[in-house]
């Protein structure tokens, strides 16, 4: 069954591109270059959803954590979207032939590994079944509701102790999502209208689960 995108898609995708926003505050991305899926569908029960994965335990970088599937930009990748559904596919299984690519946003830069990371976004026409097909890479793949992150019970402000970060954090279905993940779901619930007020000053240090590796 195809399921039409939402109205808040194209104004996610309009607030995204204007002037200001989060996605238009860094200039022309320079260097290493990679691309995550931001795959929204329709949700059991109503409502939307985004897929994410937990990173397998045994990557060298960043084992644990809760990111988009995606990665680095190969050569013979025809554009960021391409990159995007292929390491979806590798990762997921997913089956690009149910997803429409809405577009894509002004690539981020991750200070952590000097990427430029280039969002993308997309609507899942045709929802599949998708799971954790490199298990090198990921140990758990979640649909996870639009509705649940915007709960202001959900959400709180994560610090890092060593690097002074502190940035919005979520915690919801088992999964603590932090970091460049977190801060790109704070940022489409502002812009899609989904943001709920929620207590920006609860703080809490960030796992040490997450800091040693």
């Amino acid at each position: 069954m195809t399921h039409p995108a939402p109205a808040w898609l194209p104004r996610l995708m309009d607030g995204a591109r204007a002037g200001g926003s989060f996605f238009n505050s860094f200039g022309e991305p320079d260097g290493r270059r990679s691309a995550v899926l931001m795959l929204f569908g329709p949700a059991a029960g109503g409502g939307e959803d985004v897929l994410l994965t937990q990173r397998s335990e045994v990557m060298r970088k960043h084992p644990g954590q809760v990111s988009f599937p995606g990665g680095g930009i190969d050569p013979d990748d025809a554009d960021a979207s391409a990159a995007a559904l292929r390491e979806a596919h590798e990762e997921v299984d997913l089956d690009a032939r149910g997803v429409e690519v809405i577009g894509e946003l002004q690539a981020v830069p991750l200070s952590v590994t000097g990427y430029h990371v280039t969002p993308v976004v997309a609507w899942w026409q045709q929802p599949g079944q998708v799971h954790a097909k490199s298990l090198h890479e990921v140990d758990r793949v979640a649909r996870v509701r639009l509705a649940d992150l915007a709960d202001p019970q959900h959400r709180f402000t994560a610090v890092h102790p060593s690097r002074r970060f502190a940035a919005p954090a979520f915690e919801v279905d088992g999964l603590y999502v932090w970091g460049f993940t977190a801060i790109l779901l704070d940022a489409v619930l502002r812009l899609s209208g989904f943001e709920q007020p929620w207590a920006t000053g609860d703080e809490r240090p960030v796992p040490p689960r997450f800091l040693q590796r």
